[in-house]
């Protein structure tokens, strides 16, 4: 390599930025000690702006497209170096991209719980968490303000600063829009945009605007939370008589599908007591029933209180019959119905018992009177036939 290519390197003549890193807002062309040929090529690509600074000072704002640098195209900067004829000589200039692409990835959240006055629940605390998109408007102010001479200014040098921003601003938000904490949900796209325009005017003099910004959730503290959903249950509920209700239906259904299982004779006594309330539902003139028995003696329990406590029931044929009083019961006596070993019962006794152990029905016996006697065969008859068997 000769002398004069060795020089030749030294200039500049093409000066571009292409961006792999998907999280620069601000990158330095590395120009080090290399001059800018005259005529030099500056291609600005879309989602790009660059900015020439000549000794600190910024000079030209070069927006998408492609240059020519020579001095019709750098106005200030040939009056900084007093170039008045025009320039053949190469230049030395820092040259600074900046992106002003939308970047998305910004992440938000409240560390600590933002506090507010609720008008239903009082003073709460409530946590929530987010997205946002940034953009640079002005890339001069941005300079200025935020990169100075750092020659990659990336995402991650603003993103808690940024955070900090919207924190600040989060709770005074929730407060102008004087929202129930039970309406937040339907109203975060309102408050989101509200917050997208304050930041941006918070933001403004420093060139970055807010053009994005969502709120994904907005949260309780996880034990007021499982306060709320006791509340939401019983809400749900609503009519607990009628869910009482519900639940022994249930109860009876499943009784019905395990036949012979110990769930069995409770499904039974639940129906019983369910029958006895939709009874009540469907009469509510009538006087109330007096409260239905236990369900475990509910399937053991006797026949109904009969009318009148001298009255019996008769067990003829296998069947239960009654209640029947005293003439009633002689007159089956009588028509060989009832005999001293068929079962009775009435109201204070234990258990059904034969008639000849109850004092009442076994003096009905006595009072009947025994069948008529043969009579006498006529002289030189027969005697009687003995009794068969």
């Amino acid at each position: 390599m000769g002398f004069m290519d060795s020089i030749r390197g030294e200039f500049i003549d093409i000066v571009e930025f292409l961006d792999d890193s998907r999280d620069t807002l601000v990158w330095r062309f590395p120009r080090h000690d290399n001059e800018i040929k005259n005529k030099a090529q500056l291609v600005v690509r879309e989602g790009q702006t660059a900015v020439f600074v000549n000794e600190g000072e910024i000079a030209d704002v070069f927006t998408p497209g492609t240059y020519t640098l020579e001095t019709k195209n750098l106005p200030i900067l040939s009056t900084l170096k007093g170039w008045k004829y025009g320039f053949e000589s190469p230049f030395k200039a820092e040259v600074y991209f900046v992106a002003t692409r939308q970047f998305t990835d910004f992440k938000w959240g409240t560390q600590n719980p933002v506090t507010i006055r609720d008008a239903e629940f009082g003073m709460v605390r409530l946590r929530a968490f987010g997205t946002y998109a940034l953009k640079i408007d002005d890339p001069a102010k941005l300079l200025r303000e935020l990169v100075g001479t750092d020659p990659q200014f990336r995402t991650e040098e603003v993103s808690e600063f940024l955070r900090q921003n919207v924190v600040s601003q989060l709770g005074t938000a929730l407060a102008k829009a004087d929202v129930p904490m039970l309406d937040l949900a339907a109203n975060q796209q309102g408050i989101a945009d509200q917050l997208a325009l304050t930041l941006t005017e918070q933001l403004e003099p420093m060139g970055i605007t807010i053009p994005r910004f969502v709120i994904e959730n907005i949260s309780l503290p996880p034990e007021v939370e499982a306060v709320l959903d006791k509340r939401t249950s019983m809400g749900v509920l609503g009519n607990l008589d009628a869910y009482a209700k519900f639940q022994a239906a249930t109860a009876i259904g499943d009784a019905a599908n395990n036949p012979g299982g110990a769930g069995e004779g409770v499904g039974l006594g639940v129906g019983v007591a369910l029958g006895q309330q939709m009874a009540q539902a469907l009469a509510p003139n009538q006087q109330p029933q007096q409260p239905a028995q236990p369900p475990a003696q509910a399937a053991a329990a006797p026949p109904p209180v009969p009318a009148s406590s001298s009255a019996f029931f008769v067990a003829i044929g296998g069947a239960q019959v009654g209640p029947l009083e005293r003439a009633e019961i002689e007159a089956r006596i009588e028509a060989g119905e009832v005999t001293r070993e068929t079962l009775v019962w009435r109201d204070g006794m234990a258990s059904w018992t034969p008639a000849a152990d109850v004092a009442e029905v076994r003096a009905l016996f006595a009072a009947t009177p025994p069948p008529l006697p043969p009579q006498a065969p006529p002289a030189g008859g027969p005697p009687p036939l003995p009794p068969q068997g």
